[in-house]
This record gives structure tokens, sequence and C-alpha cells, in this order.
């Protein structure tokens, strides 16, 4: 495959990633306004549940169709192709229906008996009908990856995420005067909905791209039997994911409990706060990051399959130099304005007072995501699957230890373990794995010091200013950002072949 595919595809991933993640930001603010921190909470809750049954319904069937047709588009067997999407969606009807039926009638049991929280149980029983749109969906996804082809699946997420928003903001409006229960069923209606109307585009571009499909020399394959080799290739790849994903719905389900039970209380709107508001913030910034190694990821798959040990080593640098760097700027950002964030996005100082508390963890949270995805590029999956694993359980453990006792301070106290664990974990691999040595001052020391230095300063200064809050952060964030570069430029942390490294790519 041509490089420039490889660049066309990462491009329009990473702007279909930005502006997904923006958009969702600003819904998620006017969700927050419309139901509150509790009804934020009340979705991430029900939506951990969703995300474990999503994970059986589409069983890694998806990576199963990206493999089978790719070797169908290799021999030229169109037929073979059809074949394959046939008996997969099937499969992956026949396993959703199984989860419709598991979560549709057992909501109230789930959402009593489990989660502790009985107005989880009609939102369960609504989103349980999206679950076979996203199977039939994967499939295709999974179609277009072998096709080379990313525009379908990202305008897909871009349709979804729009037609979202409107039945969501409809819908809210409509019922949300009937109480909390009925505002989250409203909400993930609209999941429902969206995840309907995706399903109907790919499917729709699937036909057109199919019709058009041209294979240059037909071959014929023998038949084979289709069922064990699906199964052959979905059930390892996605055993962790089973694992992963029930990890993380005990850990969110046992959150909210947890605090509920400590001395401050409020357990769901904490919940809410963490998970469905200041953890986007914290995140958004990640986003170029994202695009940035999407665009390196094809030449470090080439030089590790080539064995050209030099060239991966220096790639890799490139973007562990460049996360370090952007993730610190943004932790003394978020940790001298974080309060003034939280006012300014959600009008809301509890969600303020977390940003700046998260702040901290903010570089190795990237570092973490970051290294892991390159530690798959390079066959290491099963290290970073045990690392996730043993990480999600420690949490569990913690969280049933300290949460009861401590609250909310205590739920930060673990989130600073976790992240700097696994962060320091699945770099200190990556470095292994490629045998890359830094020198740790250039790459972390001076930024850190310069990045809090400048921000402090800076605050400082624009304190004694009359400025209102959003000229006040956007004032700040500018002259911080834009000073951090300067003086990492002048010490020559960052010198002109990192700018035209960049530029390159």
């Amino acid at each position: 495959m041509k490089k420039t595919v490889f660049i066309k595809n990462a491009a329009i991933l990473t702007f279909s990633s930005l502006l997904l993640r923006f958009a969702g930001i600003v819904f998620k603010v006017w969700l927050a306004a419309k139901i509150g921190a509790e009804g934020i909470g009340l979705y991430q809750l029900v939506f951990s549940v969703y995300m474990f049954a999503a994970t059986f319904a589409t069983s890694g069937i998806s990576t199963a169709v990206t493999r089978l047709v790719s070797e169908e588009l290799a021999v030229g067997n169109k037929d073979g192709i059809r074949r394959i999407l046939s008996r997969c969606i099937e499969l992956s009807c026949f396993i959703a229906v199984i989860s419709i039926l598991v979560l549709f009638f057992g909501a109230d049991f789930i959402s009593i008996k489990l989660l502790c929280e009985p107005r989880a149980a009609l939102s369960l029983k609504i989103l349980a009908f999206s679950l076979p749109f996203m199977s039939i969906c994967s499939c295709f996804k999974g179609y277009f990856i072998a096709r080379r082809k990313a525009a379908p699946s990202s305008v897909s997420q871009l349709l979804e995420q729009i037609v979202r928003i409107a039945v969501v903001m409809w819908l809210v409006v409509q019922y949300s005067n009937l109480g909390l229960e009925y505002a989250c069923g409203a909400v993930l209606l609209g999941d429902t909905v969206a995840e309907a109307v995706s399903c109907l585009y790919v499917y729709w571009r699937y036909r057109c791209d199919f019709k058009k499909l041209c294979i240059s020399s037909p071959a014929t394959r023998k038949p084979y039997k289709l069922l064990p080799v699906i199964t052959h290739i979905a059930l390892p790849i996605t055993s962790g994911r089973y694992i992963n994903s029930l990890l993380r719905m005990i850990e969110n389900v046992l959150v909210p409990i947890c605090l509920s039970a400590s001395a401050n209380g409020g357990g769901i709107a904490l919940f809410g706060m963490i998970k469905g508001m200041a953890l986007p913030i914290l995140f958004f910034p990640s986003t170029l990051l994202g695009a940035f190694s999407t665009l390196l990821l094809p030449e470090i798959s080439e030089a590790s399959v080539c064995g050209k040990k030099g060239v991966l080593r220096s790639v890799v640098f490139r973007i562990i130099k460049t996360t370090s760097i952007i993730s610190i700027i943004f932790s003394a950002l978020f940790l001298v304005c974080g309060k003034n964030l939280g006012v300014l996005i959600y009008d809301s100082v509890d969600v303020g007072f977390l940003l700046s508390a998260l702040s901290p963890i903010v570089p190795f949270m990237y570092l973490d995501a970051i290294s892991d995805g390159i530690l798959k590029g390079l066959d290491q999956q099963k290290f970073t699957f045990f690392t996730s694993v043993g990480d999600s359980a420690i949490r569990i453990a913690l969280i049933l230890l300290f949460l009861k006792r401590f609250g909310i301070y205590g739920f930060i106290g673990i989130m600073y373990f976790s992240n700097i664990l696994t962060g320091v974990l699945n770099t200190v691999r990556l470095f292994k794995t490629i045998n890359l040595k830094i020198d740790v001052s250039t790459v972390f020391f001076i930024p850190v010091c310069t990045a809090f230095t400048v921000c402090l300063l800076a605050k400082f200064a624009l304190s004694w200013l009359n400025f209102s809050n959003l000229f006040y952060v956007a004032t700040l964030c500018v002259t911080c950002i834009a000073l951090y570069l300067i003086i990492l430029f002048l010490v020559k942390v960052i010198n002109y072949d990192d700018i035209s490294f960049i530029r390159q790519k």
C-alpha cells in the first residue's frame, strides 16, 4: 500500500477524531446543564454495562472480516467476499439477539441488584435494541478497513454524532420534566437511533463500493467452512476485551456505590463529574497527539518489519518527546486554571477542582495511551493486555479498600497510582523493546520546570487585571504556550530538526 494512501487515511481519521471529540464535549456541556451531574453519572453507569454487552455483540467479528476479506481481495475472489460478509453478519446478529434478550429482560435485575440504581432499568432496555445495528455496522467497517478506505467509517461516525445530538436534544427537552429516569432514557434512545442511521449509511456505502469492485485477475479459491475460521480469529482477539470490559464495568459500578457510602456522599453525581465531565476535558488535548502518532504509525510498522532499528528508534523518540512536551504544558495549564475552566465550561466549581486535582497525572495518561498504541504495533499486545487487566484488578481492590473511607480524595489517589503505574510500565517496556535511551532531563525535567514556572508567573501577572473568565483563560493559555515553546527552543530542548521532522510529516 502506498504511503500517500496511509497519510490520506490518517488525515481523514485525524480530522474526524478532532471534530467528534470537540462536538462531544460541547454536547456534554449542554447535556450537563439539562440533566445535571447526577444525570451524567447515571448515563455513564448505564453506558458501562452497555459497552460490556456490546463487546459480546461484536465479538471481534470485525477483525475476522478484515482479515478474511483481505485474503479474498488478494486472490481476486469477489464471491468469497460476499460470502464472508453474509456469514459474519448472520453470526453477529445471532449473538446480538442473545445480548438483547439478556439485557432487555434482565434490565430490572441488573439495575436493582448489580448497579443499585433502579432508574437505570429503562435506559438499559432502550439501549439493548442498538446492539444489532452496532454488530452489523462493525462488519461493514471491517470490510472498509480491508479495502483501505477510511472515509466511509469516518463519515458514518460524524453522521452518527450529528443524529445523536439532534435527536437527544429534542427528546431531552420533551421528557426531562418527567424525571431523571426518563431524561436518561431519552439520551440513550438518541444513541440507539444514531446507531441505526450509521448502520444504514455504511450498508449503503458497502453496496456502492462492492458494485464498483473490480478484480483485475479473478481467481478461484477452494471453499472452506467459514464458521471455524471466523471463530478461530475472533475468540482469541476478543477474550482480552471481555475481561477488560467486565473489569471496567465492575469498577464503574463500584465507584458510585462506594462514594455514596463515604462521608461526602453524592456518589452518582461525583461519578458523573469525574467520568463524564472532567476526564473528557483532560483528554481533549491528546487528540493532537493522536493525530501526530497516527501519521507516523506506518513508518513504525515499516521500520519494524524491515528491521530498520535506527529509523524505528528515531520515530518513537520523536513521538515520546512530542507527547511529553505537549502533555506537560497542558498539565500545568489545568493546574493553574482548572477551576476557571470548570466554571467556564460546566459552571461548576467542583468540576474545576477535579481538573486541577488530576492535572499532575496528565503526562502519564498521555504517555500511557501513546505507548500502548505503539507497543501493539510492535507485536507487544500480550504485555499491554496483562498490564491493562492487572491495572483494572488493582483499581477494583483499591476502590473497595479506600473509597468508602476517603471518598472523592481516595478516588483521586487511586487515579494517581493507576495512571502513573501504567504510564511508567508501558513507556519503560517500549524503551526496552526497541532499545531506546533518552535524556530524561531534556525530555521531562526541563519541560516540567519550564511549564509550571511559566504558568504560575503568568497566572500571578494576569490576576492583577480585571478580565472576564473567558478572556482570562484564553489569554493565560496563549501566553503560557507561546512562552513555553520559545524557552524550550532557546534552551535547545526543541530544535530545527524537530520542527522540520514534524513539517515533513
